[in-house]
């Protein structure tokens, strides 16, 4: 860990609270509600415009055991795209920085910083990276993304997230009113009871987590991988991944990657029974 996270990571708690996290996912809240409780944590699951769903942490790892917002969002987002055709945006935010991470399947993710000032400490690529995954204009909504990753005195960093947001409304992206960047989790948690069509998310027993896992896998990009010698592969390479994944994440006491790295090695292991059940049909 850098100097600069090590600091983050053991700032006051009074800090650390004002953070704040929403996780946006490009799919409908039905096909949302199975991933999301495969994380294990009680969230609020709410519509946020057509085809997109957003997801407002009720827990705050990052005070109660003092974990970095960005940290925890990467391994969330992470462990709710390995498998789903959708991809998955972390917005987060604390005293000193704002921003975003995506995940879309098993790419590796991209993401952009702000300091609170409104600095960008990112790099151009991500923002064009970011860009095509949504499948945004390349033209159109390039312009005022790359005008995020340039100096601007007057765009604090929750200004930069506001204009971030601008430009995913063109992609049909519309937050519940209220539900804002830079607001603190509470506030968050007690909008987002609010708004409409809202659903608790909480984890369940492993028997309800493995149903869960079977309909996100069943309906995900990973259908045709069920059945097979490409699925037996595909099942070796997820426990191959998730095992060291795991390791690493628990040695650094970080509970998002953990999940990742756990749901990894479930994906793994459900791909060769399901496999060896289904041979025997």
């Amino acid at each position: 860990m850098s100097s600069d996270a090590s600091e983050r990571a053991s700032a006051p708690a009074s800090e650390r609270a004002t953070a704040g996290a929403l996780l946006l996912c490009r799919a409908e809240p039905d096909a949302v509600e199975p991933a999301a409780r495969l994380l294990r944590e009680r969230m609020l699951l709410a519509p946020a415009g057509r085809e997109w769903s957003v997801l407002v942490p009720e827990g705050k790892p990052w005070v109660h055991r003092g974990e970095q917002v960005d940290r925890v969002l990467t391994g969330w987002a992470t462990a709710l795209a390995v498998g789903a055709p959708w991809p998955v945006l972390a917005l987060g935010w604390d005293a000193d920085r704002s921003g975003y991470t995506l995940a879309a399947g098993f790419r590796r993710t991209v993401g952009y910083e702000w300091l609170a000032n409104g600095t960008p400490v990112g790099e151009d690529e991500a923002m064009r990276t970011f860009a095509a995954r949504l499948g945004l204009d390349p033209v159109l909504d390039m312009q005022p993304l790359e005008a995020l990753g340039r100096p601007d005195t007057d765009a604090d960093a929750r200004a930069r997230m506001l204009g971030l947001l601008a430009v995913l409304a063109r992609a049909e992206v519309a937050l519940p009113a209220g539900l804002s960047p830079g607001e603190p989790a509470d506030r968050l948690r007690e909008v987002a009871r609010a708004a409409p069509g809202v659903r608790e998310v909480e984890s369940s027993g492993w028997r309800d987590v493995v149903r869960a896992e079977l309909d996100v896998v069943e309906q995900g990009s990973l259908g045709p991988w069920l059945r097979g010698p490409r699925a037996r592969a595909l099942a070796a390479a997820q426990l191959a991944a998730g095992l060291p994944l795991t390791a690493w994440a628990l040695r650094r006491r970080s509970g998002g990657w953990a999940t990742a790295g756990v749901l990894l090695m479930v994906q793994g292991a459900l791909g060769f029974a399901y496999d060896r059940v289904r041979a025997r049909d």
